[in-house]
């Protein structure tokens, strides 16, 4: 077990190295500069900046530059954001990002799960035809609709239409905390498609479980179905254990597009700003955290999936 960990361990480093180097590449080769503009800039000027910046060295060395900077935790001054450092402006949207994050993913842990159960009933009466049929019409839409499509549709039915909750922001007013009827519709544009996913991997474990040889045998000594529910849930809830870290890192992905409709100000906001601005240091300010958040969540959902199954770690060590 120790082995498999520090092998998984070693594995997500390098993952992380990669993704650092691949984003950094990948955006010097873009076409354009951080001040490239509609007036262009004198030359002397943006020579200038550029040996400010240090963007006049050569990338293998900038890359160095970076990584000695990463390594005391500095992601430089925003370029776009003039007076900020990218520390100061993630400071601000990481926690909007995973708080955003965090209720999507319990949304999805909770509809689905209960979707998942609801379908994955027994029998061939109404109540299972409609669990099913459930299931089968939460995938459709949450499969089918991306995030831009779903946000502007809320946004029109309970914001515009109903006016039940706001169309965006991030504020009550412009002051005090965040009201939870803000994030009602962000979350759920969020949690829709994780909804789905959990549901069918909730229910088609969930029906393999009820078919094993040990919960038949439970029920023919009658025990509740509750407990014997309860048994079945520890092996049905692997597949759906195993898809966290993919979620994790759909949830933080797909924030791109919902924090832009919604306007608010978090990690996918600064992410398009700063790559339509060309800032480099904000660019690879939210990817690296990003980055290292889904390497982690996709780390701990691993070493947690072979301490549920001792089959995974047995493997890994046979």
């Amino acid at each position: 077990m120790a082995a498999r960990a520090l092998f998984r361990i070693f594995g997500a480093a390098a993952a992380f190295f990669a993704v650092v180097v691949l984003s950094f590449l990948l955006m010097r080769l873009a076409p354009g500069g951080p001040f490239d503009a509609e007036r262009p800039l004198d030359p002397q000027a943006a020579a200038a900046l550029r040996r400010v910046y240090k963007l006049d060295l050569p990338p293998a060395e900038q890359l160095w530059l970076y990584f000695k900077s990463l390594m005391h935790g500095d992601f430089g001054p925003s370029l776009h954001w003039r007076g900020f450092s990218v520390n100061e402006l993630l400071a601000h949207a990481l926690p909007i990002s995973l708080r955003l994050g965090a209720e999507a993913m319990l949304l999805a842990l909770g509809l689905g799960g209960a979707l998942g159960l609801f379908g994955a009933r027994a029998g061939r009466g109404l109540s299972a035809r409609l669990g099913a049929f459930a299931v089968a019409a939460v995938g459709v839409v949450g499969f089918a609709a991306p995030a831009f499509v779903i946000a502007p549709l809320l946004q029109l039915v309970f914001g515009l239409r109903l006016g039940l909750l706001p169309v965006g922001g991030w504020t009550d007013g412009g002051a005090g905390p965040v009201s939870w009827r803000n994030q009602v519709l962000p979350a759920a544009t969020l949690a829709l498609p994780q909804i789905a996913i959990v549901a069918r991997l909730t229910q088609a474990g969930l029906r393999d479980a009820f078919d094993e040889p040990y919960v038949r045998t439970l029920r023919a000594f009658g025990l509740p179905r509750a407990h014997i529910a309860l048994r079945a849930l520890r092996a049905a809830i692997l597949p759906t254990l195993s898809y966290l870290g993919l979620a994790a890192a759909g949830l933080l992905t797909g924030s791109v597009a919902v924090e832009t409709v919604f306007g608010i100000p978090g990690m996918g906001r600064y992410f398009v700003e700063g790559a339509l601005g060309r800032d480099y240091p904000l660019v690879m300010g939210t990817v690296v955290v990003v980055a290292a958040l889904v390497i982690f969540f996709n780390l701990l959902v691993d070493l947690a999936y072979g301490w549920l199954d001792p089959r995974v770690a047995e493997g890994a060590s046979a």
